[in-house]
């Protein structure tokens, strides 16, 4: 199946004064986060993208722009499903602020309990986001096969969520995930089961690509069927 490369946005004006953003129209990369755009893609230098999926908030948008422009026969889409939460009231304010509401505390501890005044709960957050990325990942492996590599430029929360299902965590337990911005995440869904081959990766990013099977590698899968994609292997494999 398609191996996807989960893109947290570079990092913002206002992750470097701590606000909650959101939804906030405005909110683009600060210097910082324009630099860590700069060189996606050079880490991406060797693989191949089938599509670049983004969040329509300003931020995603300019992290993708420099690696679009770099491969400007890849297809760039904007999907609303997999776009910051809505955290109604609490948008825009201070964290610091944010902190002494009682909500934080199940934020904290029992998101899945947690529907923000004015906003979406997270339960809905993860649906709609794991709703796009499946749906995504088939349509690329219908129209580009097995081996396609395809990328989607996100929030952190939503990130989260996404690594939380593959896992098949409890969204309870989301909170233990940590992926900062500009950072790469990859996962592999397969008919038996997701896979998470990296989790925010800031490095150089060349080997993710899915290995092309030779047909003596495929008879031989089909031989042993522990030994398919969906497999995993024992002993944790080379």
């Amino acid at each position: 199946m398609p191996t996807l490369l989960l893109v947290r946005h570079g990092r913002t004006t206002a992750n470097s004064t701590g606000l909650l953003a959101g939804r906030t129209p405005g909110v683009g990369l600060d210097e910082h986060g324009t630099a860590q755009a700069a060189r996606l893609p050079g880490r991406l230098d060797g693989v191949e993208l089938a599509a670049i999926v983004h969040s329509p908030l300003q931020r995603c948008r300019e992290t993708v722009t420099p690696l679009s422009e770099s491969r400007p026969g890849v297809p760039v889409h904007p999907d609303e499903r997999i776009a910051e939460c809505d955290y109604g009231e609490w948008t825009g304010r201070p964290l610091s602020e944010l902190a002494r509401e009682p909500l934080m505390q199940t934020v904290q501890r029992y998101p899945s309990a947690a529907v923000f005044p004015g906003g979406e709960s997270m339960r809905a957050m993860q649906t709609r986001a794991v709703d796009a990325v499946r749906e995504w990942d088939g349509r690329i492996a219908a129209e580009h096969g097995p081996d396609a590599v395809w990328l989607a430029c996100s929030h952190g929360d939503i990130i989260k969520s996404l690594v939380a299902d593959a896992l098949g965590l409890h969204l309870d337990l989301f909170q233990r995930i940590g992926v900062g911005p500009g950072s790469v995440t990859v996962l592999r869904y397969t008919a038996e089961r997701p896979f998470l081959l990296r989790l925010g990766d800031t490095g150089d990013l060349s080997g993710v690509a899915a290995a092309r099977q030779t047909a003596a590698e495929a008879a031989a899968e089909a031989a042993v069927p522990a030994s398919g994609p969906g497999q995993a292997a024992v002993g944790g494999g080379a």
